[in-house]
């Protein structure tokens, strides 16, 4: 039986030489969070975890940030925890699907339970944003109603982006997403970069100015992707893609 190192040591070794093509990816998901995932996946590997524990750890990571934000008023102290669970949630969640390719468990159903989690933590981090702000900080009650409107564009952008790639997939076809420029154009709407933002929930007006520059920033993205995606998949339609 092979030690633990031995086991950590060749998972590495694989996700390293087996990784996806980041070209075009946000460049926190692309250069930080897919690098910190593999060796969270290789010490899942050695450990005996299955990618749904894996899972399960991001989904506790990412709320236990949300409910910090909730049970304390914001300061300097509260900003880097919350931001750091929430970053760790969100590397957790790049490390599962390696991790199921990895020790060959990667599953539907698994997937289906990625998807998910992702479908509600996404909204949930700017819903708890608004009740923590209306909680603790009232005055600032316009920011809630900017995390509210995040919370609707996070969550259709997300629904629009699994279901496009889903036809695409379906179609045999394959989506180009460019190259590093475009990973540095999009780091602005990158999950990271939301993340580490709550490093500055202890000063709330420039909390603030980040969250609502985030925010417009996501609005106008999700405007530009909805539209390529339903000019893509008319295109698809015509060519004779199949519903």
């Amino acid at each position: 039986m092979s030690s633990w190192g031995e086991r950590y040591r060749w998972a590495k070794e694989s996700l390293d030489g087996a990784q996806k093509t980041g070209e075009g990816v946000p460049a926190y998901t692309r250069w930080v969070n897919r690098r910190g995932a593999r060796v969270v996946a290789a010490v899942g590997y050695a450990s005996h975890w299955t990618p749904n524990m894996v899972t399960a750890m991001s989904a506790a990571l990412s709320v236990t940030g949300m409910i910090l934000l909730l049970a304390f008023p914001p300061s300097p102290m509260l900003g880097l925890p919350v931001a750091a669970l929430l970053a760790a949630g969100y590397l957790f969640d790049s490390a599962d699907g390696q991790l199921a390719r990895l020790s060959g468990t990667a599953s539907r159903t698994g997937e289906w339970i990625d998807h998910v989690v992702d479908a509600f933590r996404s909204p949930a981090l700017h819903v708890a944003t608004a009740v923590a702000l209306m909680l603790h900080r009232p005055e600032h009650w316009w920011l809630a109603l900017v995390a509210l409107a995040y919370s609707l564009v996070t969550s259709g952008q997300f629904l629009s982006q699994i279901l496009a790639e889903a036809f695409v997939r379906k179609a045999g076809r394959r989506q180009t997403r460019g190259g590093d420029l475009r990973s540095w154009v999009l780091l602005p709407t990158d999950p990271g970069t939301l993340t580490w933002s709550f490093v500055l929930w202890g000063w709330v007006p420039l909390f603030a100015a980040v969250y609502t520059l985030l925010a417009l920033t996501a609005l106008a993205h999700s405007a530009i992707s909805l539209r390529r995606r339903h000019r893509d998949l008319l295109a698809l339609d015509t060519s004779g893609g199949q519903e």
